[in-house]
């Protein structure tokens, strides 16, 4: 590793929170590795900013899902894109971290790559262009010089799409200790499921208001049929603080009164009691692998999304858990095919001993198996990322 005594400035853009970890640890894995000081400037969320990122603006502006929510917001995403370039040109890091967000992150790579070529930039978490728009991956060429990869099929994604060069870096959340005590006690107590007369369930609508705002009803809906059904649940809802409010207003009216739980040790302590999960598609679908909870995903595209991007999508499921094990391990339902009466006999089959949860458990350790790195993944990225800054 490069151990010069200068000092490292390094700039970085996150827009998820679930990127402000993944920036978080490279950061301290860099700090533990570097022997120098390393300084930070750009925009990332709490994570970071306990590391002493002073962020230019609040992360959550750029963190929008849906083409109908990036085009009301289009001018205020472009004089951002802007501002944020400029302020790194201006900054001249040793290098250019930009992680997920890629409608966001990779205008701002551009813009920087074509104000400064001598800034190295590094792409954390590829854009999904083995999913669809693959011609994206050549493009990438031109101004990013690597890409760290956190699922183990997309280094081989790039290089047939002649995208820039990558690294498995592993993904954050297999080893995160937590997670994998609370796999350990599922797996503990997987063996007394028959005899529980009353099943916990998982309820996880996702972490942004539009997502919560279209399968939060449909999910309520859901529990109060499986109860009607005869099925005995305890529902459980883990959430985060800035929609704790939103989450508690939109099931007041439900049927099966939920426990709704905010903060990391308690969503934890949720995922190591779970039963069973009915969840928004995204990242928790593996971190809901990886803890052994059988699952079914649900998500509602906008209808611009449902009208100009679902025909460009080339990827034969959306669920991380499938396109990892490459198999139809998780059930999953989109669009005007999220129903109560589906989803609610789904996860009663997973409620219960039997063939189709026992396939799901058994994909499960699979994907535990394939992800392995020898090292955590902040880690692997951060020597990755001294070796481009040095270059």
């Amino acid at each position: 590793m490069m151990t010069a005594r200068k000092t490292l400035r390094l700039a970085i853009i996150t827009g998820e929170e679930s990127g402000d970890q993944l920036g978080a640890d490279l950061v301290r894995a860099l700090r533990k590795n570097y022997d120098g000081e390393i300084t930070l400037t750009g925009v990332g969320g709490d994570h970071l900013s306990e590391l002493g990122l002073d962020s230019l603006f609040d992360q959550h502006e750029i963190a929008l899902v849906g083409l109908s929510a990036i085009i009301r917001k289009l001018p205020q995403l472009v004089r951002r894109i802007s501002q944020l370039a400029a302020s790194i040109v201006a900054a001249k890091p040793d290098c250019l971290i930009i992680i997920d967000s890629p409608d966001f992150t990779h205008r701002v790579a551009r813009k920087v790559r074509a104000a400064d070529p001598s800034i190295p930039i590094v792409n954390y978490i590829s854009p999904s262009v083995w999913a669809w728009r693959p011609e994206r991956a050549k493009a990438m060429r031109s101004y990013i010089d690597h890409v760290l990869v956190i699922l183990p099929f997309e280094v081989q994604a790039l290089k047939d799409l002649e995208g820039p060069p990558s690294t498995y870096v592993g993904h954050r959340l297999v080893s995160y200790a937590p997670l994998l005590e609370a796999a350990e006690k599922n797996r503990a107590r997987d063996a007394g499921l028959g005899d529980r007369d009353i099943k916990n369930l998982l309820i996880l609508p996702g972490s942004r208001r539009s997502e919560i705002a279209s399968l939060i009803d449909v999910f309520g809906e859901t529990a109060g049929l499986l109860v009607s059904r005869g099925n005995r649940i305890n529902v459980t809802i883990p959430t985060l603080p800035r929609v704790e409010a939103m989450v508690r207003e939109l099931t007041a009216n439900w049927t099966v009164r939920p426990n709704i739980v905010v903060g990391e040790a308690e969503r934890l302590r949720a995922f190591s009691q779970a039963d069973a999960a009915l969840a928004a598609s995204g990242t928790v679908s593996l971190e809901l692998a990886l803890a052994r909870i059988p699952t079914v995903l649900s998500y509602k595209a906008d209808w611009l999304a449902r009208t100009f991007l679902a025909p460009r999508i080339k990827i034969w499921s959306a669920a991380l858990p499938n396109i990892i094990a490459d198999e139809p391990a998780v059930p999953e339902y989109f669009n005007i095919f999220v129903r109560a009466g589906s989803l609610a006999r789904q996860v009663e089959q997973l409620l219960m001993p039997g063939l189709r949860r026992d396939a799901q458990l058994e994909s499960f350790d699979k994907i535990s198996r394939l992800m392995q790195t020898d090292r955590p993944a902040g880690e692997i990225a951060a020597e990755k990322v001294l070796e481009v800054a040095k270059r």
